[in-house]
């Protein structure tokens, strides 16, 4: 959920920090006051795009910052690992934005920079905004196929695993079938460069680990002074006029003299035996090591000439010998392939065949199970739809199978089109008229009943998205009566499963709340600043009266109010047995 909201100089907002709650928030207040605003705010947030507009009249920058908590798992932990962002155990996330009055723009996540693109994949784990002109996944047709998923995620899951596996194989093999079925002009062009590049390299004969070696010796030359006076002085101290090791057998001696009275002297003496031993063999590989030593001014020049050719190629090739090495033996098979080409486009043409026919199979699987849980879903809108007094409307998932075409490249002699997601098309449809054929849930004309469809796909979806703030932008617009108190419970019901923030002119929402705020628009001087506060059950019933009256207050609006709050409170305690 979203736990604390913090805006600073973000258009007629000065400053504002205000800590969120849990379950159905509404914010209520005055046209103009700034409540789109503060949705804006939350949009910036999750990765929307930014405008210097935004940035508050003679500030430097608007910042925006958003605490958000998850409890188990949940997708924003495998977002944090993709890109790098450590996640702490309690589940606790920063998102900040700040956009700068020369348009640029700054994002961070759990203070770390990021992009605005990977801001906006934490941001979509995290919120779900709509709006009364937008309603984002539920309303694009495109992504119609991918809420169908989410609703059988556990069903379908591992079947979309395996056919992806086999369908970036398959494109896999087909684009190396292009490649090399391209015309006889660029293959002998690519053909000529591989050649000259895999000879370039043969004649380098580069030995693994190479560059390490002559580097290595490369130092050992560069310093010979400082290594021969290691050595050298090493090998005096202990066995040249110092005589270090004579002493050292001094010493044992004069122990060995006395270990016989005294156990710990014993002891003593045995670990000077052997640290006597070891420094006379090291002794001997000090000496050994000096009559090796010798400066060959003639091998540092060639071994200087070997490692520039070697960087030389570096540059063109790989940055190591071993990915210039495999880059050579990859050139070769590719050279192979080209000269020996109509062998390798039919055994292509196989591989092709054979894995498509796989995928196929897999995606008619896929298709097995999307066509049992587009019942299932329809069936549960249908019954959410009548909740929402549309109880004449139907509701459909219409699937149907991409067909291959014959000047389509990807046609390959199948009936079918293979996509990523299989080779299904899905469309959400409904008609709220009896009589009237299903269409595409985007054409639905009414304002009124666009938002209760929405509502209803919200409800459905709220507990499979797995976001943990759904934000509903002033949706309830058009409707009243009935359908309005339907469409509160409706909103209540989203905030069951999810955290819900509702900007609404509603009477019915407002009373709805477990938390209710109030902004408001004031004019110091020649400013004008946006504060918010939560009102308290007195607080609440004024609001609740202008929101039905829209002018001045009256015992018998206050009445209306207090009345409205009973109704919310009778039916929200009623949910809850249910729901236990």
């Amino acid at each position: 959920m979203l736990m604390e909201l913090s805006i600073r100089d973000f258009a007629i907002i000065d400053q504002i920090s205000v800590n969120f709650k849990d379950g159905l928030t509404v914010l209520t207040g005055e046209t103009g006051a700034g409540k789109s605003i503060i949705i804006d705010a939350i949009q910036l947030l999750a990765g929307g795009r930014g405008s210097v507009e935004f940035v508050r009249h003679g500030s430097k920058k608007a910042e925006i910052e958003g605490l958000f908590s998850v409890e188990g798992y949940h997708p924003v932990y495998d977002k944090g690992e993709e890109f790098g962002v450590d996640i702490e155990e309690d589940g606790m996330i920063v998102l900040q934005r700040t956009i700068t009055s020369q348009g640029k723009s700054i994002c961070r996540v759990n203070g770390k920079l990021v992009t605005l693109a990977i801001l906006r994949e934490f941001g979509k784990t995290l919120i779900d905004i709509h709006s009364q002109h937008e309603t984002q996944s539920l309303m694009d047709v495109e992504q119609h196929i991918e809420l169908l998923d989410l609703y059988a995620d556990k069903e379908i899951k591992q079947a979309k695993e395996e056919y992806q596996k086999l369908y970036d194989k398959y494109q896999s093999l087909r684009k190396r079938y292009r490649e090399l079925n391209d015309n006889e002009q660029e293959m002998a062009q690519r053909l000529d460069l591989l050649e000259f590049q895999w000879n370039e390299l043969q004649a380098a004969e580069l030995k693994p680990d190479e560059d390490t070696v002559l580097t290595e010796e490369r130092n050992r030359l560069v310093n010979y002074e400082k290594i021969y006076s290691g050595l050298h002085d090493a090998y005096q101290a202990l066995y040249g006029e110092q005589k270090g090791l004579d002493w050292v057998s001094h010493a044992l001696t004069a122990l060995e003299g006395a270990k016989d009275y005294d156990e710990q002297i014993n002891k003593m003496s045995e670990e000077m035996s052997n640290h006597y031993y070891l420094m006379e063999e090291m002794t001997f590989q000090l000496s050994s090591q000096l009559e090796q030593l010798e400066f060959d001014p003639e091998r540092l020049d060639d071994i200087e000439s070997r490692l520039n050719e070697i960087n030389r190629l570096k540059k063109k090739y790989g940055q190591s010998v071993e990915e210039i090495l495999e880059y050579s033996s990859k050139i070769e098979e590719e050279i192979e392939e080209i000269k020996n080409k109509d062998s390798h486009l039919a055994k292509l043409e196989d591989d092709i065949k054979e894995i498509g026919q796989d995928a196929v199979l897999e995606a008619k699987q896929i298709q097995d199970i999307r066509v049992k849980a587009s019942k299932n879903l329809s069936h549960a809108i249908q019954q959410e739809l009548k909740g929402l007094y549309l109880e004449k409307a139907s509701f459909a998932v219409d699937i149907q199978t991409k067909e291959g075409q014959q000047d389509d490249p990807e046609f390959d002699g199948r009936n079918v089109k293979l996509m990523p997601s299989g080779f299904d098309l899905v469309k959400f449809l409904i008609t709220t008229n009896p009589g009237e054929p299903l269409k595409e849930i985007h054409k639905v004309a009414s304002g009124g009943e666009l938002s209760r469809v929405m509502l209803a796909l919200k409800k459905i979806f709220s507990k499979h998205q797995g976001v943990t703030s759904v934000i509903f932008d002033e949706v309830d617009t058009g409707v009243s009566g009935r359908v309005a108190q339907a469409i509160a419970e409706k909103i209540y019901g989203i905030s069951e499963a999810s955290q819900v923030l509702c900007i609404s002119h509603l009477p019915q929402v407002a009373s709805m709340a477990d938390t209710h705020l109030q902004i408001e628009k004031h004019v110091s001087g020649d400013r004008t600043s946006t504060s918010l506060q939560e009102l308290t059950l007195h607080d609440k019933i004024d609001e609740i009266s202008r929101m039905i009256t829209g002018a001045e207050l009256t015992d018998t609006t206050r009445e209306h109010a207090k009345e409205l709050l009973e109704l919310a409170f009778k039916y929200k305690s009623k949910e809850h047995i249910k729901s236990r």
